[in-house]
């Protein structure tokens, strides 16, 4: 299999580091080689956060370079916008309808962009748009967005849920399992 690349960018908080090491275990449980790259210096104080996860037969770097990623999962419209030159001609964008607003936002020195969703889909015209908060909702818990997220995630990868089901079951506390085994069925289905 050649070498695939998918970058999952955000805001700090949102769970995205969790998701990109879920991602990179299910990986070498179906026999990847994986390599993992994360930008997240501010994210405590609700910066970006970024990873970068590739996977195949034999992975030399866990850098993407701009168009080179086939998959962008955003946890973050804005962040996504911010991430589109990554992404690969012909690539799946996969975006969270979801606002978090930065720094300059919240302090009143700039002003959100108000259609988003629109800017991305003139240059993705099939970007997939998600309304994770009120998937995690709807599966019992609003902080599992992150899980919802994967599950889409996981559908289009096309890997056994029975194997990402073991990987997050591994992972998170053993009494937010079923929550997340709901969250990830239902982002499972968004597709």
């Amino acid at each position: 299999m050649e070498t695939k690349s998918v970058m999952i960018c955000g805001v700090g908080g949102q769970g995205i580091l969790l998701a990109s090491d879920l991602l990179s275990q299910t990986m070498l449980e179906v026999g990847m080689d994986v390599k993992k790259s994360e930008v997240h210096g501010m994210s405590q104080r609700g910066g970006t956060v970024i990873s970068n996860v590739r996977f195949g037969e034999k992975v030399f770097s866990p850098l993407i370079r701009k168009g080179d990623a086939e998959i962008i999962l955003a946890f973050e419209k804005l962040e996504g916008l911010r991430q589109i030159e990554y992404l690969k001609k012909n690539g799946v964008v996969l975006v969270n309808n979801f606002v978090i607003e930065p720094l300059p936002v919240a302090c009143g020195l700039a002003e959100y962009p108000e259609d988003v969703i629109s800017i991305i889909k003139s240059s993705i015209p099939d970007a997939i748009v998600i309304d994770a908060l009120s998937l995690a909702k709807k599966a019992g818990n609003a902080r599992s967005m992150n899980i919802v997220l994967l599950g889409v995630l996981a559908k289009k990868l096309e890997i056994d849920k029975k194997i990402w089901y073991y990987v997050i079951e591994k992972r998170v506390p053993k009494k937010t399992w079923e929550v997340n085994k709901r969250a990830f069925d239902l982002g499972y289905e968004v597709i």
